[in-house]
């Protein structure tokens, strides 16, 4: 037989392929239980019905390996069902697929590294420190590497090299991740505020259908490209401004400047925890945030200048009544 005609029979074969769910659960890896699940909630073809048994071909094992991937990817049952029935239909899933790649994909040209337990001592100081070790594991800035217990997968190398500089200059471990805890909330507040405004203004024209069509999701996809760096650069920038702008402030608290070198006029930024600041974006939208807190905190500082002039004139009462 040719090449070719080799080819055309492994076809013929593959396209004739016939498995009973046993047989299909061993060549997809989903159990028996899972394919009759799928196929009451829809998301596998109709089996062949034989006598008594139920006949599944290629089709449905390449239904199987759709759906695990898309469980991989993140996706629900429902959301599965509903990309399932667009492919059915015609409409692709190449477009969707290549989004949830971008999105998925690093949002950073930092790459990984590895580190051993060896190497991390010496980089803190030579001191063994198994809780700090866990710590930093369960925030993420370390992975345990499996089968090796002595060495560590390091996701963003500069964000253990700012830890080492820290601790170097003598702010103990545990302070430095409690102080990444915090600051991760804030900076996941950030980015969510960030995706809402993106979405509300841009992708909302791209994501408008379930599941978007091919080809709004590929422009969605090129967007997210184009817009991937903006939120870093608006971030760096505000933070230089934040730093220079504090650092200046605590230097003139610490050397006894004069107030008079900031303004008492001007608007200062007060850090809140990121629980009520989305406590109060829900209360009030989040275009009057800061316009709530503000009033909040003036009414406050209302109600106890008057509570101190009240008691202050029962107190003069007093004095007036034992004179």
């Amino acid at each position: 037989m040719t090449g070719a005609g080799a080819e055309a029979g492994a076809g013929a074969a593959a396209r004739a392929a016939e498995y009973r769910i046993e047989d299909l659960a061993h060549a997809s890896g989903a159990t028996v239980r899972t394919i009759r699940a799928y196929q009451d909630r829809g998301l596998l073809p109709t089996p062949e019905r034989r006598g008594r048994a139920n006949v599944y071909r290629e089709v449905h094992l390449a239904r199987l390996r759709q759906i695990a991937d898309l469980l991989d990817r993140g996706y629900t049952l429902a959301s599965i069902k509903e990309l399932l029935e667009a492919w059915d239909a015609g409409r692709g899933l190449g477009g969707v697929l290549g989004l949830v790649a971008e999105v998925q994909g690093p949002w950073t040209d930092e790459e990984a590294d590895r580190i051993t337990r060896t190497e991390l001592d010496t980089k803190f100081g030579g001191a063994q420190d198994d809780e700090a070790i866990a710590e930093a594991v369960a925030l993420g800035v370390l992975e345990r590497v499996p089968g090796r217990d002595d060495e560590f997968l390091v996701p963003s190398p500069q964000e253990l090299a700012v830890a080492v500089e820290l601790h170097a200059a003598g702010v103990p471990l545990m302070a430095i991740s409690g102080h990444l805890r915090e600051l991760r909330g804030q900076v996941e507040h950030i980015a969510s505020r960030f995706l809402e405004f993106t979405t509300e203004h841009v992708f909302a024209r791209y994501l408008g259908h379930r599941p978007p069509t091919d080809s709004d999701a590929a422009e969605a996809a090129s967007m997210v490209r184009r817009l991937r760096p903006l939120a870093q650069q608006t971030v760096d920038a505000e933070l230089a401004r934040a730093m220079r702008l504090f650092a200046t402030r605590h230097l003139h608290h610490h050397l006894g400047a004069q107030e008079s070198a900031i303004e008492g006029s001007e608007t200062r930024p007060v850090l809140l925890p990121s629980r009520t600041t989305q406590a109060v974006q829900e209360l009030v939208g989040a275009d009057q945030v800061a316009a709530f807190v503000a009033a909040a905190a003036e009414r406050e500082v209302q109600a106890r200048t008057l509570d101190a002039l009240a008691s202050s004139h029962a107190r003069a009462n007093k004095v007036d009544e034992k004179g």
